[in-house]
């Protein structure tokens, strides 16, 4: 019996549904490179600011990333690095270094003792940063809020930034709205506000502004949601103690100073090292030396809007700009033209930075 070319296929057809039904053949759906990724968004911070970009006000408490269930996480704050090691490897700021320490060790301690059935007094884990620009108050609220978690303080851990401009609206009936919205976003978390004294201009309740309503809805917020929000305010150390004085409500719930001195010259060179390195540049001793006497001098003629490792950092950056400029203009440049800042860069970068915020 001759067979035409559809019923040769409708046989082949059928013995291999019947090969596949007693497993002769098997089809894999799904490579490990088609890994199915799950992902939330998780409100969090900006980056530290001795060694990450800064954000412009309106930008501050907006950030967010993508967690995916591979632990991968985009953002350094994020990750599960130990942040008492983070800590200790900060250049400078010894003492800050120690009252955070202390700070953990006391909550530690007193986690042992309620694990004993021992009386546990109230604590309040709301802080003041005081000290000048760029000492690293933002950096180490990142690294506080990591430490609150782990120490089981806050569940996530994460820091959402904010100032007045985050906090404050234009009109009537607005600032709780905006203040609230920022909060919701720290929950179980951090809530940074730099800069706090300026909700109240100058510590007048003037009836025109509306920072006084922000400071109502916040502490009426820090009251409800004591158990999963924590706030770190930032300032100008006078400004601050001027500003938390004038509000019994601030100075009840405000009560651990952590001052933040400005700089040497030492730690500034070192910070501007650290720069270097992390970014794959060199610098000769020749240059190191030049730049170590120019950090002398600025240091010892600060005013107190400098900008401390700021300064360091906008520098840092004018020179590899103009070691860019100088390298672009010689054919074929050498691996180490395209990695050395020469004392020249530096001496043009520092010409053209602005010292004070």
């Amino acid at each position: 019996m001759k067979l035409s070319g559809t019923h040769v296929t409708i046989i082949v057809v059928a013995i291999v549904v019947l090969f596949m039904g007693m497993g002769w053949f098997t089809y894999k759906v799904g490579t490990d490179d088609e890994e199915e990724v799950n992902t939330e968004i998780v409100d969090e911070s900006d980056k530290p600011e001795n060694d990450k970009p800064e954000k412009n006000s309106s930008e501050k408490g907006k950030s967010t990333t993508k967690k995916s269930n591979k632990k991968e996480n985009t953002k350094v704050e994020e990750e599960e690095d130990d942040p008492y090691k983070e800590l200790d490897e900060l250049i400078g700021l010894e003492q800050v270094k120690r009252e955070v320490h202390e700070l953990a060790d006391f909550v530690k301690v007193q986690k042992l003792r309620e694990e004993q059935g021992l009386k546990v007094p109230n604590m309040s884990y709301h802080l003041v940063f005081t000290g000048n620009p760029g000492t690293g108050k933002t950096t180490v609220a990142r690294i506080v809020a990591r430490i609150y978690k782990d120490l089981g303080i806050l569940k996530q851990g994460h820091t959402v930034e904010t100032d007045r401009s985050g906090l404050v609206a234009e009109y009537m009936g607005q600032t709780a709205i905006k203040t609230n919205h920022i909060i919701d976003s720290a929950l179980n978390g951090v809530l940074f506000i730099d800069e706090a004294y300026a909700l109240v201009p100058d510590g007048k309740h003037s009836g025109g502004d509306y920072g006084q309503e922000a400071i109502s809805t916040l502490l009426k917020r820090m009251e409800d949601d004591r158990d999963k929000l924590v706030v770190i305010i930032a300032g100008y150390t006078d400004e601050m103690k001027t500003f938390i004085n004038s509000n019994p409500g601030l100075q009840s719930r405000f009560n651990r100073y952590i001052d933040f001195p400005d700089y040497t010259s030492d730690e500034l060179t070192e910070i501007f090292k650290m720069y270097v390195r992390k970014n794959q540049y060199t610098i000769d001793s020749e240059t190191e030396t030049y730049l170590r006497q120019q950090l002398d001098y600025i240091v010892s003629h600060k005013d107190r809007n400098f900008g401390n490792a700021r300064y360091v950092r906008n520098v840092f950056e004018k020179a590899i700009q103009n070691q860019a400029n100088r390298v672009s203009k010689v054919n074929n440049p050498t691996s180490d033209m395209l990695i050395r800042i020469t004392k020249e860069d530096i001496e043009k970068a520092i010409a053209g930075v602005k010292r004070s915020i």
